[in-house]
């Protein structure tokens, strides 16, 4: 019996919980300080009533004979697949149901998604990035090319054309830094993979919080992307549901690479590894899309911006570069005093007993860099911001 070694090419602890062992040891340390959370981005607001009366409803359906379900259809049922095909014709993209598969959120399917892959493809992948990007290539032994998110181009890059690639990694609202590509910009990077022959594996888990028509939520919404790109989105962001787990992902029938349909594949792999998503949670899911939960979503989304507004406020009081905020629960800020990214950590967490994200777990790019999360309750984050202006408001 051999183990895959490629695991052993992982760093030794994912981020977040290098992150929670610091806290919890500082916690048990000082017992009585109170510790404000800014760092994982994980919702706060419950979920909103439409959803709830339609996951109450589901467990009723799920408890009596006549309404009972037992397997679904590993793709998902067609009424929330029908559901979201409405969402993205409001943004005046057109979606086939059987282009639409519905998963336990966009981090399993990010993962999940390279079994379609040969492990010889080359990965095109930014820096700083989600971790797990990296993770899952590195996990299957490919080969990873990075490239440079920075202040020169707001931790946005662009397409390098003497640059070989064939599976390209893009999110927008991008995380850690916030930072959303322009239709321009999508664009470019759409030409650049059909040139490639490569695709482009989107993740759009902040588009809710886009707002305006001149920035696109969807890498659909550019013209040729339809044959270019998978696109995946959680349900854990725009709705709540991180402690309930719904998201999808899109595999247009358009995208064929060496004569083989992704689509036909993607739905080999999830009917062959995947038995769906529990009834009840996409019944829930479905109510997301209706007028109502939308309505009552988006109000949560506002708190969150408004949570945002106030730390970019007091950033730009402090004097502290930034970006990202304003389309994006994330704020990705330059350390002050030439800290690095774990001192940087060490010193809010001791100092301000603040906690956030710090930049280098998101690449050797975000290093200097420190990222923070506008999920909290409104009142943690203004008392958090409180403490930072005490320290660092220039007068």
């Amino acid at each position: 019996m051999n183990s895959n070694e490629n695991y052993l090419n992982l760093k030794d602890s994912y981020l977040f919980s290098v992150i929670s062992q610091k806290v919890a040891a500082y916690a048990d340390a000082n017992p009585d300080q109170n510790i404000i959370r800014l760092g994982i981005g994980d919702v706060t607001r419950p979920l909103v009533p439409t959803v709830t009366n339609a996951l109450q409803k589901a467990v009723a359906e799920m408890g009596n004979a006549a309404t009972f379900r037992g397997y679904g259809e590993e793709q998902g049922y067609s009424f929330l697949r029908q559901a979201i095909g409405g969402y993205y014709a409001g943004k005046g993209v057109s979606l086939g149901e059987d282009e639409i598969f519905i998963s336990d959120g966009a981090k399993s399917d990010l993962g999940n998604i390279l079994d379609i892959f040969s492990a010889e493809n080359t990965v095109l992948i930014p820096d700083p990035v989600y971790p797990v990007y990296v993770d899952t290539n590195i996990m299957a032994g490919r080969n990873i090319i990075y490239m440079n998110g920075n202040e020169e181009n707001n931790f946005l890059p662009m397409p390098d054309p003497c640059v070989k690639a064939d599976i390209i990694y893009l999110c927008s609202p991008n995380n850690p830094t916030g930072s959303v590509y322009a239709r321009e910009q999508l664009k470019l990077w759409v030409d650049y993979a059909i040139g490639q022959q490569a695709v482009i594996l989107f993740d759009s888990a902040y588009e809710i919080f886009v707002s305006g028509a001149e920035l696109p939520t969807s890498i659909y919404q550019i013209d040729g992307a339809q044959t270019c790109a998978i696109e995946f989105c959680s349900l854990s962001k725009t709705a709540g549901f991180s402690g309930t787990r719904c998201g999808y992902t899109i595999v247009p029938r358009a995208l064929v690479r060496g004569g083989t349909s992704l689509n036909k594949l993607w739905l080999r792999r999830q009917t062959t590894k995947f038995n769906g998503v529990p009834y009840i949670i996409q019944r829930g899911a479905a109510a997301v899309f209706t007028e109502e939960g939308m309505a009552q979503i988006k109000r949560d989304v506002s708190y969150y911006l408004e949570n945002a507004g106030i730390i970019a406020d007091t950033l730009a009081e402090c004097g502290i570069w930034f970006t990202g905020g304003q389309h994006s629960p994330y704020l990705w800020l330059k350390c002050p005093n030439g800290l690095s990214s774990w001192e940087f950590f060490d010193y809010l967490l001791e100092e301000m007993n603040i906690v956030g994200t710090p930049g280098t777990g998101f690449g050797k790019n975000g290093d200097g860099f420190f990222r923070l999360t506008a999920f909290g309750d409104k009142e943690h984050v203004i008392e958090a911001m409180r403490r930072m202006k005490k320290m660092f408001k220039k007068t």
